[in-house]
């Protein structure tokens, strides 16, 4: 546990700041109420994982938003389409059907062929990548489009295979892909540098586990599809503040907040009391404890400062250390100094942590029935009754509206006492063990 501990302060002291930046007013943030999204890709996006973090995120960060998610990834897709059609038969059933208003692409593994950079082949990649972008313009005129550099190939964790790397072919695809998105005055994102810059973090820590971030070097473990799902985040705008309290615990206590609102805020001796609405939600991560390949991503990347800061700072606190609880559980002890200097709530078990999760999960079960009627939206009808179509489309309405209905804020009430015990913060174990990325 106490290894535990240490690792959560570490995190957040690595974060660089105890106090969260203030969020940007919501309309910094690109993806608004109403809006259908559509993932397209090939077999990394036909995964579920980076696309759910992100759906999960604007669920749990704007839960008064109704935004619709597709996710069109299949495996082994070029420009060219796939195993489920032709790009043509691709493009109609599994993005213009779905009258979308953002479309993401990244499509780009598969294309180099897994072979050194050959001039013919790139000259292909560019003609179809272009071919895409034209027919979702010419059919989805109000879809706003993010072009995706493809993801990361690792050359990194263990020898190359080829002189120079696959990655490089890659990277030679996604400088393409960022000058079409400025040519087009299209949003761009990049999920390649940043994995390689975590999975060079990772073998300079020289850690035995650095190779099973990405297992077979193509398609990325849970948590480094959260670091993908960030880069996509920022590059719409996303902002680092999930919550942000300063509770001023002199004589007359008072409170600067953002994002959520304190009430019933009261002292008796050194006693604090208050309650709390917050207006979002922490990132459904898993427990640190239990998953070493997180915590390793979680060093080796900068995720937490830049998606997951819930700051809870108090000062005018007399010496000592306190307990802290939530909803009468406790949190953590933390001494004075601390406090004032700021907690980072997020990384402790919290039961707003528990309602991230569940959220995820109501994610990672609509998810699996959406999964379900895209396979066999492609069989011939006569392998598939529409009774069948019928009963998982009604299950994921259901679970549409579970997403949605645990999203929204709950009260919550905080309590800091004075504590005889001078530990690190000791946090709870959590009801739910699984990361639901």
């Amino acid at each position: 546990m106490i290894k535990r501990v240490w690792l959560v302060m570490a995190l957040f002291l690595a974060c660089g700041a105890a106090k969260a930046q203030k969020s940007a007013g919501a309309s910094d943030f690109a993806i608004i109420d109403g809006d259908r999204v559509v993932f397209y890709g090939d077999s990394i996006t036909e995964q579920r994982l980076y696309t759910s973090d992100i759906e999960t995120f604007i669920l749990t960060r704007f839960p008064g938003r109704n935004v619709v998610f597709f996710h069109s990834g299949v495996g082994g897709d070029k420009v060219s389409g796939g195993k489920y059609g032709p790009i043509d038969l691709r493009l109609h059933r599994d993005v213009f059907d779905h009258q979308p208003t953002v479309v993401t692409i990244m499509l780009g593994m598969n294309d180099g062929f897994y072979q050194a950079y050959d001039p013919k082949i790139f000259t292909s990649y560019q003609t179809g990548y272009v071919s895409i972008v034209d027919a979702i313009q010419k059919n989805c005129p109000q879809a706003r489009l993010t072009l995706v550099k493809p993801s990361a190939y690792d050359d990194v964790t263990r020898p190359e295979m080829l002189v120079g790397g696959y990655n490089k072919v890659l990277q030679h695809f996604g400088e393409f892909v960022g000058d079409l998105a400025a040519e087009k005055h299209l949003g761009v994102a990049d999920l390649n540098a940043p994995v390689v810059q975590a999975l060079e973090n990772a073998q300079a820590k020289k850690a035995a586990l650095d190779t099973l971030l990405i297992p077979d070097r193509i398609h990325p473990g849970p948590a480094i599809h959260w670091i993908m799902a960030e880069n996509l985040l920022k590059s719409w705008g996303a902002k680092p503040e999930v919550t942000f309290v300063h509770v001023d615990a002199g004589t007359k206590p008072t409170a600067q907040v953002s994002n959520t609102e304190v009430t019933e805020l009261a002292k008796n001796g050194n006693h604090l009391r208050w309650a709390q609405m917050d207006k979002s939600l922490p990132l459904p991560l898993g427990p640190l404890d239990t998953d070493p390949i997180l915590q390793l991503a979680l060093s080796s990347s900068d995720l937490i400062s830049a998606l997951d800061l819930e700051t809870l700072r108090v000062t005018a606190l007399a010496r000592g250390s306190y307990q802290l609880r939530i909803d009468g559980r406790e949190v953590g002890i933390f001494p004075a100094e601390q406090l004032a200097a700021g907690v980072n709530l997020a990384l402790l078990e919290t039961p707003m942590l528990d309602q991230a999760r569940r959220v995820g999960m109501d994610t990672q079960i609509r998810g699996t029935l959406e999964m379900q009627i895209f396979d066999l939206a492609v069989k011939p009808a006569d392998q598939v009754t529409p009774e069948t179509i019928k009963e998982l489309a009604a299950a994921s309405d259901r679970a549409l509206a579970r997403q949605r209905a645990d999203a929204q804020p709950v009260p919550h009430h905080y309590e800091l006492v004075p504590s005889e015990t001078s530990v690190a913060p000791k946090p709870k174990k959590q009801s739910r063990g699984a990361n639901p990325a």
